[in-house]
């Protein structure tokens, strides 16, 4: 004789309100969490789930590549571009010196900003990382300061390619997209760690000073 077997209670039916239940006090936690209440999550974590290429870069390779494309793309349309249009060398550097402070306020800055992991962590590539319309004619006038440099160095480089007999007189170096985001890019570089160093420098005696 065989068995009965038991059969499971049946679950009362539930209705369309149930589906859409929601916990009150999650919902809450959501709306407000912020960078205070969160819990705390390790670097090694989120790498887990970053998605991106298989060979990573370096902080600095990244930046002095976004501040070389940005210069060069500068130069490419603006110079290049404009060149037909503005036949006296000072309308061109006139022009390329207001381009390259507009880019670098408008584009390069805040992409630098973007792509921070934390809030502030790309400060140090940006020669004036603050917020607000006055970082717009410093940055202006900081990019007639990196054009004056980068000319000067244009005129080095031929003079010396000159002065060994490699070329016979003209112009052996021409201004062109690459090297001038070449050239850009490392006195850049170069300026915004002056920059840090003196403010580390200035920073260490004014702790002496006041622990004197």
């Amino acid at each position: 004789m065989a068995r009965n077997k038991k059969t499971p209670p049946r679950e009362a039916p539930k209705s369309t309100a149930d589906y859409y239940k929601l916990n009150v006090k999650a919902v809450e936690d959501l709306v407000n969490a912020d960078a205070s209440n969160s819990p705390k999550v390790s670097e090694a974590e989120l790498r887990r789930y970053r998605s991106g290429p298989k060979v990573r870069l370096s902080d600095a390779v990244k930046a002095l590549l976004i501040k070389f494309w940005f210069a060069g793309a500068t130069c490419f349309f603006f110079l290049w571009g404009l060149g037909t249009y503005l036949n006296h060398w000072l309308d061109q550097m006139v022009v390329l010196g207001l381009a390259l402070g507009a880019v670098t306020d408008l584009l390069t800055n805040n992409l630098f900003r973007f792509m921070a992991k934390s809030p502030g962590a790309n400060d140090r590539w940006m020669m004036f990382p603050g917020k607000g319309f006055y970082t717009l004619p410093l940055n202006l006038l900081y990019a007639f300061l990196l054009l004056f440099l980068v000319v000067t160095t244009y005129n080095v480089v031929n003079a010396a390619i000159l002065g060994l007999g490699m070329a016979e007189g003209g112009t052996p170096l021409g201004v062109g997209p690459i090297l001038f985001g070449v050239f850009t890019a490392a006195w850049d570089t170069l300026l915004i760690q002056i920059k840090r160093t003196a403010q580390s420098v200035l920073s260490d005696a004014r702790r002496r000073a006041k622990g004197a």
